[in-house]
């Protein structure tokens, strides 16, 4: 089992009253005796409190029958501006094939780029591979709830992507001709990268305040395959989506972007970002994260 690891420069919660945002993944988990398969997607949910119910929905009728659901606290954070769980949703679907899964609700927390309804999409793709022979894999992320940066430092996000078949991931903006959105404004004080880098440069304070990000991560083959339930289908294209939604709070300056000032610096023995650690079944994997800011609390 391979973990990875993403270290973010800057947490804390955005101020509001209700959705900080969501991610959703997927994985094949085996081929029942009577020729469906059993799907697991994993979904994080932040809200200003975790009493906020949520409910993600089929859009058709292919998406099988949910036969679990598991709910778990992630982290609340201490002044209680936001809270985070974990679903886990298990779906036994009748044939390898593709569906969507939507949640919708209002309202995002009060942000500058003026969105309240929120909508978000996962793409499931579950035909056979003709380069693995198995079903397709989404690329595996996580989120926090909001980050910070102050106005006048540039800082560069280097999201969490890892693909299990090998994939390139990709990154982009939620688009609402794809109905992956009610309403899509991008944020103006940032800026995405298709290797899902997410950057923020110097701007001024009457920009500050949170600001939502409505992102899509997709997986590419690097190879030309074909899908195949009954009959074959060429694909080169994206493979499946995952939403990745979260806010950033922009902050007012500070005296230096020094890293270890004001900024935290991370110090041995932190892992570097993106590291994949090894986790033996049912064994305990501990990861020692250690940080400074000598300014800044």
């Amino acid at each position: 089992m391979c973990v990875s690891l993403m270290l973010l420069l800057l947490v804390c919660g955005a101020q509001s009253t209700h959705f900080y945002g969501t991610v959703m993944t997927y994985y094949p988990k085996n081929t029942n005796a009577d020729g469906s398969l059993t799907v697991v997607l994993r979904y994080k949910l932040s809200f200003h409190d975790c009493s906020t119910r949520d409910l993600w929905y089929c859009p058709s009728l292919n998406c099988g029958t949910q036969t679990s659901l598991v709910l778990n606290l992630v982290d609340q954070e201490s002044s209680g501006e936001w809270c985070q769980r974990e679903g886990i949703m298990t779906r036994r679907v009748p044939i390898n094939s593709q569906f969507q899964l939507e949640l919708t609700g209002v309202a995002w927390i009060n942000i500058n780029n003026g969105i309240m309804f929120w909508r978000a999409v996962t793409g499931v793709e579950l035909r056979n591979r003709s380069d693995i022979g198995q079903a397709n894999t989404s690329p595996q992320t996580t989120i926090l709830p909001a980050l910070r940066v102050p106005s006048n430092c540039r800082r560069d996000f280097h999201l969490l992507d890892f693909d299990p078949d090998g994939d390139e991931v990709r990154c982009r903006y939620a688009n609402s001709s794809l109905s992956e959105c009610f309403d899509c404004t991008t944020p103006s004080v940032l800026s995405l990268s298709e290797s899902c880098i997410l950057s923020f440069s110097p701007t001024s304070s009457a920009n500050e305040g949170p600001y939502t990000v409505q992102m899509v991560m997709e997986d590419f083959p690097r190879q030309t395959i074909s899908l195949t339930q009954n009959g074959g289908l060429t694909v080169n294209s994206a493979i499946s989506k995952i939403p990745v939604q979260f806010a950033v709070r922009v902050d007012p300056a500070v005296p230096s972007c020094t890293e270890g000032l004001y900024l935290p610096r991370f110090l041995t023995p932190t892992p570097a970002n993106k590291a994949q650690l090894y986790a033996p079944v049912n064994q305990t994997l501990s990861i020692s994260v250690n940080a400074e800011a000598n300014v800044s609390r």
